[in-house]
């Protein structure tokens, strides 16, 4: 496997922009899952995994449907226990979910019956946060995604779009020092995906904080990531950590540079060599 393929970002000029300290946001050491399936036989579902996941970064993962991406991020959630290895969360041991972890799934699960704004200040009850300063958080993240004229409506009324915006919000409130995205764009028309892209990786900036986004899209996983890692079928292996060596800020025009395209290819091929080999 080439050098390429195998770099990782150095994390020093990353860490110091988000203001974090040196201790990994997620530290895996050979972890495992397996379940049973309904007839009672055990499934290898994912793992070995090794993975660091420095503070700052922006990881994205892709791999073909069933390879255990999902699992791997609910795991690093503290959703599901691993079966087997060593899991640290911010140097201490990962056994259950955290406020510090804010969450978007695929779907927005918004309330439709409550506001924009109402389905933002959510975990303020769930946490028990102080509600004036979430309250004045709410509206900054509101403001600042765009939605703040929007903030009485009710989901219903909003574009697909949108309403991943305010789930955003709504997983930012906490402040949480680290975000997991499962597949956020995934049920969005192709041009509403790449506007928020584009929209995720401004805040992702601004906001300074760490980032695991899972995806079936290998050209949003470039244009976002810091790093991309490409797992195998299932039972899912880390098969490559591809450093994304692109400038930033980027944009739609990023797609269009020659070391993109490479990159691009490196894991069209890794994927698709992979499954051939399963076959």
């Amino acid at each position: 496997m080439n050098d390429a393929i195998e770099s990782r970002m150095t994390n020093g000029s990353r860490a110091k922009q988000a203001g974090t300290s040196s201790v990994p946001v997620i530290d895996f050491t050979a972890v495992t899952k397996s379940y049973k399936d309904k007839a009672g036989l055990d499934v290898h579902a994912m793992g070995p995994v090794d993975l660091k996941i420095e503070p700052g970064e922006f990881v994205s993962v892709v791999g073909p449907s069933g390879c255990g991406k999902s699992t791997l991020l609910r795991v690093i959630a503290g959703l599901e226990a691993a079966t087997g290895g060593d899991l640290k969360r911010y140097g201490l041991p990962l056994e259950e979910p955290s406020y510090e972890v804010g969450i978007i799934f695929q779907e927005h699960v918004l309330f439709p019956w409550a506001t924009i704004l109402e389905n933002v200040m959510l975990p303020a009850d769930i946490l028990h946060l102080d509600k004036e300063a979430a309250r004045k958080r709410a509206w900054q993240l509101l403001e600042m995604t765009g939605l703040k004229d929007f903030a009485q409506h009710r989901p219903q009324m909003l574009s697909g779009g949108m309403k991943q915006r305010a789930a955003f919000c709504r997983a930012m409130l906490s402040d949480p020092r680290f975000l997991l995205l499962d597949e956020p764009f995934g049920a969005l028309d192709a041009l509403t995906r790449e506007e928020l892209s584009l929209e995720l990786s401004r805040l992702w900036g601004e906001l300074g904080r760490t980032a695991f986004m899972i995806t079936h899209d290998i050209e949003e996983a470039i244009l976002l990531g810091d790093r991309v890692l490409v797992m195998s079928p299932r039972p899912g292996l880390i098969i490559a950590d591809i450093n994304v060596d692109l400038p930033r800020p980027r944009s739609v025009g990023t797609a269009a540079l020659p070391r993109f395209q490479e990159i691009k290819q490196q894991v069209r091929e890794l994927i698709f060599a992979r499954q051939k080999d399963e076959a």
